[in-house]
This record gives C-alpha cells, structure tokens and sequence, in this order.
C-alpha cells in the first residue's frame, strides 16, 4: 500500500515532479529526461494505472484519498498529501481536480507492433497544439479507430495537458511515432492500408464518397495551420474535404477529426 505522507514544504525535493507544471519547454525537457508523464485528475490517473503504467507517486489534497483509495492501495509508491494552496504554489495552476501522478514512461512500440490487426488508423503530421492531440485521440478511440502514428515534430500525447483533454484515450490506443517522414504514406500503401488525406486541394472529393467500401483505412491530418506538407498531399491514396457551407472552408484539426473518423467508422 502507498504510504501517505503529509507535506507542507512547497521546496521539498519530494515534489521535484510536480513543479512548474506550466512552463511546457521546462516539462517537456524534464519529462524526457526522466523517462514520466504525469496524469490529472480521478479519472485520468485511475485509467493510467489501470492500463498498467508504474506509478512514481501521486500528489494529492486529501479530500481525494478516499475516491482513489483502491489504487493507492495497489502499489507502494508514495502519496505526498498537500493542501490545495501548496499544489497550486508547487504546480503553477489550481489543482481543481485534486489529484496528480507521477508514472513512468514505456518505450514506444515499433510501427510493426502498432499496426498489427489494425483496420482503421489515424496518422498525424505536424500537430503540434497538446490540446488538439489529445483531443484526437480521443475522437479516434470514440469512434474506434485501432491506432495513431505521429510524425516526429507532432506535440507529445503523453503531456499532461493532452492526457486531460483525451481523457485517457492515449492509454488504451496503440500508438507511436514514425520512424520515416518521407515515405511515411507510401509505406503504408505498400502494407495495404489506403492513405485518405483530409485537404483543401482542388482534387480532394467528399469523404463520405471516398471512404466507401475501403477495407483498411489510414486518415491523415495535418497541422493547424497549413494543414498538410505538399509532399504527404500528394503522397496519399486518395484526397478527402468534408463539405461545408458556402464561406467556411476548414475546421479546426481536432473538429475535423471528429467529422472524418465518424464518418471512416459509418460508411465502410
């Protein structure tokens, strides 16, 4: 069982993993140095655990023992009890949830691994907004999807704010980062997945239209705010819009991958 430990010294070493949780470029630093990832919130934190991550320990107002007693109980790594004020004074935000851990980070599976049995895929270039990934995961595992590969220079999905925000959703999909940017899509071609990428261009059809009858799908997104690099553009299958009104003509990535998951995940 974890050993409950009152703490009321904001400097305490203790809560070394817990500070500045803020400054993003500190943590992000500082989470791959040390091989964490921290989860927020009941919720958030039972699904981390539940999903087999190794706690380093967990930092909480005491008010929220009694909600994740049944975890604490679980393991032995510490629980540093902290008023609401002192994590906020340690964190840098208000700690309206409660609870916060501390876990250790797995090493990525190889693209092999993640892809095994998967049907539907989502593939990510360049979305490097914490929120809009996590947000993404979340739609790809409401509406099924097997897995998510990100290239290299997309936002970390295990940062705390994109584990808040996809509720978890990184814990039960498989996911990885590719190995090969340039020839990410053709790959997956040759392994027999049909790469639909959501675009503008002039050729893109209505993706109700294009997913139709497709067996193993791979949609891909681009970044906020130029969408995909012309060569991932033209490197796909097939080109796909979702039709709007007259005037609008693009969502936000995250909206955008609700719309096309759902409708990858009805019209196959």
């Amino acid at each position: 069982m974890a050993a409950l430990t009152e703490v009321t010294d904001p400097d305490d070493p203790r809560l070394a993993d817990y500070r500045d949780l803020r400054d993003v470029q500190l943590r992000t630093h500082l989470e791959a140095e040390h091989g964490l990832f921290l989860a927020e919130g009941e919720k958030v934190v039972r699904r981390a655990v539940e999903a087999g991550f190794t706690p380093r320990s967990f930092l909480m107002a005491s008010r929220w023992l009694d909600a994740l007693a049944d975890v604490l109980e679980a393991g032995d790594a510490p629980c540093y009890v902290v008023s609401e004020a002192l994590a906020e004074q340690v964190t840098g935000f208000h700690v309206h949830r409660g609870a916060l851990a501390s876990l250790e980070r797995r090493p990525l599976p190889t693209l092999d691994e993640v892809l095994d049995g998967a049907r539907q895929v989502l593939v990510l270039e360049d979305v490097v907004d914490h929120t809009n990934v996590g947000a993404v995961f979340r739609c790809g595992a409401a509406f099924g999807f097997d897995a998510v590969l990100l290239a290299p220079r997309c936002a970390d999905p295990l940062y705390r704010r994109s584990i808040k925000v996809g509720m978890g959703a990184v814990f039960s999909t498989p996911w990885t980062r590719l190995p090969d940017w340039y020839d990410a899509l053709p790959d997956l071609s040759a392994r027999g997945f049909t790469t639909v990428a959501l675009t503008l261009a002039d050729d893109a059809h209505p993706i109700e239209e294009v997913v139709v009858g497709l067996d193993r799908v791979a949609l891909v997104l681009g970044s906020e705010g130029h969408g995909l690099s012309p060569r991932w553009e033209k490197a796909a299958d097939r080109r796909a819009v979702i039709p709007m009104r007259e005037g609008i003509d693009s969502l936000n990535v995250a909206s955008a991958a609700a719309v096309a998951c759902y409708v990858v995940a009805t019209r196959r």
